[in-house]
C-alpha cells in the first residue's frame, strides 16, 4: 500500500497522532503517571477507585496503561464500556466479558460473577473491573454494585471496581442512596488538561514515535495549538493530524502559528456551513 502523500512529504512512517499506538508506547507526563501509579496501588491492595476527567483528556489512555503495568499472573483486568444497559443486561455482559454464559435471569447471573470472583480469589488472582462512561449507569446498577463488592460479610476485598467517566460521576455518586457504594471506593481521581509543557513534550514524542527526522512545528505553533486544544490530547491529535496534512498540501516544511490559525479557520467555516 502506496504511503499517504502527507507522511511522506513530512518523512514520517506512520501517521504519528493515531490512537492506533501500544500500550508500552502510550505517553503520560508526570502528573499522568501519578495517576496511573495509584490505579496500581489500588488494585494491588484490593481497594476500589473512580477516575473522572472531561471528554479528550486522556482517561482511556491511562486504563491502558494500568493494563500494561499490572502483571498478568495476579490478576484479573475486565474493560466494560457499555454503561447504559439495564442491571440485568449489564451483568449478562460481564458475565460474558469475564468468558461466562450469560444465565436467564439478573438473580442467576449475579450468583455466576460472584461466585466466578470467589473462585478466582480462592486461585490468588485479584479480578479488576474497568466500568468505563459510568456516569452513563442506570440506577438500579449504581444501586447493586456495592453489593458485588461484599463478601463473607465485608469481610473480604476479592474484587476492585475503577469507575471512570465523566465529572458528573462525582455528583451521582454523593447522592445519599449511592452512599453505600461510594463510602468502598478509596481512591478518588481527577484527570485535569494537559499543561503547556505537556503538549510540546507530548507532540515530540509522537513524532518521534513515527521516525520523523525533526519536529517541523515551531514554539508559537505548539504554543497555540495548546490553546486550541485547550489541553485535550484527543484534540491535539486531530488539529496537529490536520496541520501537518495542510502543510504539506501547501509545500511547507514548517508549521508555525499561522498555519495552526488556517487549519482552525477552516475547520470554523465547515461547521458553519
Amino acid at each position: 500500500m502506496n504511503q499517504p502523500r502527507w507522511l511522506a512529504y513530512h518523512g514520517l512512517s506512520r501517521p504519528p497522532f493515531s490512537k492506533e499506538i501500544d500500550d508500552q508506547d502510550l505517553w503520560l507526563p508526570s502528573s499522568k503517571e501519578e495517576i496511573v501509579a495509584e490505579l496500581c496501588e489500588a488494585a494491588a491492595e484490593r481497594n476500589s477507585a473512580i477516575l473522572v476527567g472531561e471528554p479528550g483528556m486522556g482517561k482511556t489512555c491511562l486504563l491502558r496503561a494500568l493494563r500494561h503495568r499490572l502483571p498478568e499472573a495476579g490478576f484479573r483486568l475486565t474493560y466494560c464500556h457499555n454503561a447504559t444497559l439495564g442491571r440485568r443486561d449489564f451483568y449478562r455482559q460481564l458475565c460474558q466479558s469475564v468468558g461466562l454464559s450469560p444465565k436467564a435471569t439478573a438473580a442467576s447471573v449475579f450468583y455466576a460473577v460472584s461466585t466466578h470472583i470467589e473462585q478466582l480469589g480462592s486461585e490468588r488472582v485479584h479480578p479488576v473491573f474497568l466500568l468505563d462512561e459510568a456516569h452513563l449507569l442506570h440506577q438500579d446498577v449504581l444501586d447493586h454494585l456495592h453489593i458485588l463488592l461484599n463478601y463473607q460479610w465485608d469481610s473480604r476485598s476479592l474484587l476492585s471496581l475503577v469507575l471512570v467517566g465523566l465529572p458528573q460521576l462525582w455528583d451521582r455518586l454523593q447522592l445519599r442512596h449511592n452512599r453505600s457504594l461510594y463510602s468502598r471506593i478509596f481512591h478518588r481521581l481527577s484527570v485535569g488538561p494537559a499543561l503547556p509543557q505537556d503538549t510540546a513534550e507530548y507532540v515530540e514524542y509522537r513524532l518521534e514515535s513515527a521516525e520523523a527526522e525533526g519536529n517541523p512545528f515551531t514554539s508559537d505553533a505548539i504554543g497555540m495549538l495548546h490553546e486550541a486544544a485547550g489541553g485535550s490530547l484527543r484534540d491535539i491529535d486531530r488539529i496537529a493530524t490536520m496541520s501537518l496534512k495542510n502543510a504539506s498540501r501547501r509545500n511547507l516544511r514548517r508549521i508555525d502559528s499561522a498555519v495552526i490559525e488556517h487549519v482552525l479557520k477552516l475547520e470554523d467555516e465547515r461547521r458553519s456551513q
